[in-house]
């Protein structure tokens, strides 16, 4: 970078500014060159676009699709055909969606377009960050995970958004220049064991500690998990640094070179460690007291992330928790402005040169509408156009507009489109299923307790069916307080149907099943086991009774259930 930082940071703000201030010509422009890049796409001809680009006729030939529409011409790609099938320039790679969804991964087109953008957006969010929580000359404990890429039978690569990007030299050079340095070395973020590679990201932060000032993961879940872990193995990790030998646990050799290198015996710092260790209150701060020059911890903590706010916020003590970036495995959408707004109300602003958007809204007349065309405080579905081959596509997600900044729109993410939770006429979102827990963690909370992490799941094996909910506690409640949560869980869907149902006795009363410290870690890693991304897992929110073995695991850890007293 040949300009200082100052000056980079104003240059990448300003050229915001300008796209920003001129969305809807931006959008038209994007929509334009997407079309002609890719006007020799089977998929594109099929249409009768005739080599038109603006908007309007665009949306009169192409329909809206979802994935499944699209899954014939990527097993295409996958399979390794060559001819311009969904863009004009092959693609080359794929990337593997987290399965959170569907309980499946999906196969996404990926370019390098894709990076462009990933640079952009994180340059500018680098920038507004800088200007409120400036970060100078430290390191970045960042919890990351990078799974190992493959090839398809056609001869793609295939891996995870994470492992395209991290991975990717370009993207490494422009981060470096403004991003502090990662603590943890290469050879271990990309070794195969997560168990291992989490010990050492955390052994790394803490010898350096005094130097980080930067604590990131790509969601928040990931670090909770972290110092989750480090509860259990802090001694441990004290003994390496006293001794300067890394322990038995790490059995990758390339792993154990790695951090051969940078593992000396400091027994001065074990023994400060153990004594912030042992002073700590129930582990209250303890990210805070380790690190001491870290500015705030950056993680996306919105949607089904924001369950995992109370619990990072009890480790983070006083640091700021900013939520980063909006994105998906099919492209981006945007990110935080805003980093000093708390994590729960942050919103996400669009970046209108990313990609093409529209907006389904949430109404009885859901016609998609244009990126500057939406209103301020209704609900829509997300749909993109990309340049690596996705048309019209509906992503899956709600938002909410919060607002504008200029003339691109701010976005709160809301849920995943659909229904999560039905048994006949109820109609129960993701985003309901969190607010009923939340309002049974206000129960927990009275005897200092807090909820660890939630699934639910449909029982029709006996009439009428009913909603189950298993909890993880992180400590022992009542049986009164048990019993008074999965009537306040019951009570707190307020969905018309489910209402009516539960009324009429045509849905049971809901069934609450509490299980143990460490099920849903044991999930985690059956997921892990299945070749899922540590850095891109999210816990699925309705687990189906096909979906046998994460049955079987919540099921085998039952403690106790509790079901919901009479509905009135």
């Amino acid at each position: 970078m040949s300009e200082n930082l100052e000056e980079y940071t104003k240059k990448v703000i300003e050229e915001f500014e300008v796209i920003s201030n001129d969305a809807e010509r931006v959008q038209r422009e994007t929509l334009k060159s997407i079309l002609e890049e890719n006007a020799s796409a089977e998929y594109l001809q099929s249409l009768g676009l005739n080599g038109r680009t603006d908007p309007e006729s665009f949306k009169a030939c192409v329909p809206l699709v979802t994935h499944d529409d699209l899954l014939p011409y990527i097993n295409r790609i996958f399979d390794g055909e060559n001819s311009p099938i969904l863009t004009g320039k092959p693609i080359t790679a794929l990337v593997l969606s987290s399965g959170t969804t569907k309980g499946k991964s999906k196969y996404v087109p990926w370019s390098d377009t894709f990076l462009d953008s990933a640079v952009q957006i994180l340059h500018t969010a680098f920038a507004i960050r800088d200007r409120e929580l400036p970060i100078k000359n430290g390191k970045c404990l960042s919890i990351v995970y990078l799974s190992a890429q493959s090839q398809t039978k056609g001869g793609l690569k295939l891996g995870t958004v994470a492992s395209h990007v991290v991975s990717n030299k370009r993207y490494n050079e422009a981060m470096t220049a403004i991003k502090s340095e990662i603590c943890t070395p290469q050879e271990v973020i990309c070794a195969p064991d997560f168990q291992q590679v989490l010990y050492c990201h955390l052994l790394c932060g803490l010898i350096y500690r005094d130097q980080i000032q930067l604590l990131e993961a790509l969601f928040s879940y990931s670090i909770v998990q972290a110092f989750r872990t480090f509860e259990q193995v802090w001694e441990e990790l004290c003994n390496d640094i006293r001794e300067g030998v890394l322990s038995s646990r790490i059995t990758v050799p390339s792993v154990r070179a790695a951090m051969s290198k940078i593992l000396k015996p400091d027994p001065e710092l074990a023994n400060l460690i153990h004594k912030i260790c042992t002073g700590l209150n129930n582990w209250y701060g303890v990210i805070q007291e380790l690190f001491p020059n870290a500015k705030y911890l950056l993680a996306i903590a919105t949607g089904s992330m924001e369950a995992y706010l109370p619990s990072l916020r009890h480790y983070a003590g006083e640091l700021p928790v900013v939520t980063n970036d909006y994105g998906a495995s099919e492209g981006w959408v945007g990110t935080n402005l805003h980093p000093t707004v708390p994590a729960e109300f942050a919103s996400y602003t669009v970046f209108p040169n990313c990609c093409y958007y529209e907006f389904i809204p949430l109404s009885e007349d859901p016609k998609p509408v244009g990126l500057t065309e939406v209103n301020v405080g209704e609900e829509y579905e997300i749909v993109m156009t990309t340049r690596s081959g996705l048309y019209r596509y509906k992503l899956g997600d709600v938002v909410k507009v919060t607002g504008f900044y200029n003339s691109t729109p701010e976005l709160k993410f809301i849920r995943r489109s659909g229904t999560l939770l039905t048994i006949n006429i109820d109609k129960n979102t993701e985003n309901d299923l969190r607010l009923a827990v939340v309002a049974a963690s206000k129960l927990l909370a009275e005897e200092k307790l807090e909820v660890v992490d939630y699934t639910s799941h449909i029982d029709l094996s006996k009439e009428p069916g009913h909603y189950v909910i298993f909890l993880e506690i992180n400590g022992e409640a009542s049986e009164e307080v048990l019993s008074e949560c999965s009537t306040c869980l019951d009570k707190s869907f307020v969905d018309p149907g489910y209402l009516s149902s539960r009324k009429g006795n045509t849905i049971g009363p809901l069934e609450l099943r509490v299980v143990r410290r460490g099920t849903f870690q044991k999930i985690f890693d059956h997921f892990i086991g299945m070749g899922a991304s540590a850095t891109q897992l999210k816990t699925p929110r309705c687990v189906p009774a096909t979906n046998t073995k994460v049955m079987q695991i919540l099921n085998e850890n039952v403690l106790n259930k509790y079901i919901s007293a009479a509905f009135n």
